[in-house]
């Protein structure tokens, strides 16, 4: 397995954990997440606010489907269900792409699509 590719998974595992130290660890310092038409972030200290959204309590459950890694990007499909602090599952379908550089993601765009 390559570098990138154990990066991808440990910033996964972090998530589903909510271990912050661990996931900031796969990141460059001037990493960008975005969800288009959600948000844009820029660095770590903004990434790291993002990790607990306000909306959801406990750990999110993360479940890859699928990796494809072609040189320096890596893409993971998967599923995630997360409990809404007001109630409620989340239940949804993702698909995300890394951007890495020398083994730490610097890049992230993530596609999200609820399922009812």
């Amino acid at each position: 397995m390559s570098e990138n590719r154990k990066t991808v998974e440990r910033y996964m595992d972090g998530f589903n954990k909510s271990d912050h130290g661990q996931i900031l660890s796969c990141l460059t310092d001037d990493v960008v997440w975005e969800m288009p038409g959600a948000f844009r972030l820029v660095g770590k200290e903004a990434f790291d606010k993002e990790i607990n959204n306000d909306a959801f309590v406990g750990n999110p459950t993360i479940t890859i489907t699928r990796v494809i890694e072609e040189n320096d990007v890596v893409v993971a499909e998967g599923a995630v269900q997360s409990a809404r602090k007001n109630g409620g599952l989340l239940k949804a379908v993702f698909c995300d792409v890394f951007v890495l550089k020398e083994a730490k993601i610097k890049q992230l765009t993530s596609y999200l699509a609820e399922l009812e």
